[in-house]
């Protein structure tokens, strides 16, 4: 089996370990990417935290840009030398959720650890998130990639693959968010800031961005946010509902795993509005609901995992508006880091400083 560099994860909460992995060849249906760009996203510092458990050792890392260096048996519409984006949507194609459009609800399961990554001594490995791109390759299924052109920076081209797509789809698939809907978007990171454009483009009239930042709540404005609230003021709510008229908005993107933000959340709608989820806090996190409310004001929970993207829909109608000047891509990366500061670059990101840092490879 080759050997690749990687970053592992020996111990939950503990940095990350730059070392030789092995990695096998594409199987049937699976083709070798090698990395170009890597970012680094708060899922994977999740990961690494323990804060949703898992094998160990893994290589974490999802959302990625490269080439294609190697194609297994039963590969179509692909060939070497493609630029792609490599996500964590692995889909079947032949499960109900796949065969209804909707892949990253795809019901057939995949054993993360008996996949292509093993040890330098051929002990099982972790590909975290079916991915495993916190290395030099990866080898993952068809379903995981998709085309996008050489013109486009690998490291905004990587964003694709999880931050805008979980952002921009939350608002355009999950909720369906339609002109003249008012919104509110609680964090103003990475996944918050393309909710926030996400909404722009869909026409809201008010965008209001929510995040402990005042230079965060800066930031939302260049993206699209209309309106800023500190969630240290006092009573966010009030000051939502004074924005709108005593109404509350048409839906709250809650896109940090915080359960003070979910708590929160309800508290800004309207009669009629809905709560979509997408941050995700640890596992056995819990947030009190009150179904009688819900119910008497026709109030709705959605859940949005990765936007409920559909990659050959969604990703070539993102470049579209980036190539138009539309979408910002490229504002998005905070900093470039080389895979032996994979380290520093996490730091970075639990420091709450980015938008999104990226891992460049040689």
């Amino acid at each position: 089996m080759p050997k690749v560099r990687a970053a592992v994860c020996h111990e939950f909460g503990k940095p990350l370990v730059l070392e030789e992995v092995l990695l096998r060849e594409p199987e049937a249906g699976e083709l070798e990417v090698t990395l170009k760009a890597c970012a680094v996203c708060h899922s994977d510092v999740s990961h690494m935290a323990g804060d949703w458990g898992g094998h160990l050792p893994a290589v974490y890392g999802h959302e990625a840009a490269g080439t294609i260096t190697g194609i297994g048996p039963d590969v179509s519409h692909y060939k070497l030398g493609d630029t792609v984006v490599v996500t964590l949507i692995r889909a079947c194609g032949h499960c109900v959720s796949c065969n209804t459009g909707k892949p990253t609800c795809c019901e057939t399961k995949y054993d993360v650890v008996a996949g292509p990554l093993k040890t330098i001594d051929g002990k099982p490995m972790q590909q975290g998130m079916a991915t495993g791109a916190f290395a030099e390759k990866v080898v993952v299924d068809q379903s995981q990639i998709q085309l996008v052109p050489e013109n486009i920076p690998m490291t905004s081209a990587s964003l694709l693959a999880c931050g805008v797509i979980t952002g921009i789809g939350a608002v355009t698939n999950t909720a369906k968010v339609s002109t003249g809907s008012t919104v509110a978007v609680i964090g103003a990171g990475g996944v918050g800031l393309n909710a926030i454009q996400g909404s722009a483009i869909a026409g809201a009239s008010k965008i209001i961005a929510i995040d402990i930042s005042e230079k965060k709540l800066e930031v939302a404005k260049e993206f699209g946010a209309t309106h800023g609230v500190l969630a240290s003021a006092e009573k966010p709510h009030r000051i939502v509902k004074k924005m709108t008229g005593g109404r509350g908005v048409d839906y709250v993107f809650v896109t940090v795993g915080s359960i003070p933000a979910y708590e929160s959340a309800s508290r800004l709608l309207s009669v009629g509005g809905s709560v979509v989820m997408v941050g995700m806090p640890p596992s056995g996190a819990k947030v009190p609901v009150e179904p009688v409310i819900l119910a008497m004001t026709s109030q709705s929970l959605l859940g949005s995992y990765m936007g409920n993207a559909v990659l050959k829909k969604d990703i070539p109608f993102l470049i579209d508006l980036y190539e138009q000047g539309r979408l910002k891509l490229d504002e998005l990366v905070t900093n470039q880091f080389s895979l032996g500061q994979i380290n520093e670059a996490i730091d970075d990101v639990k420091a709450g400083n980015t938008r999104r840092n990226v891992i460049v490879f040689d």
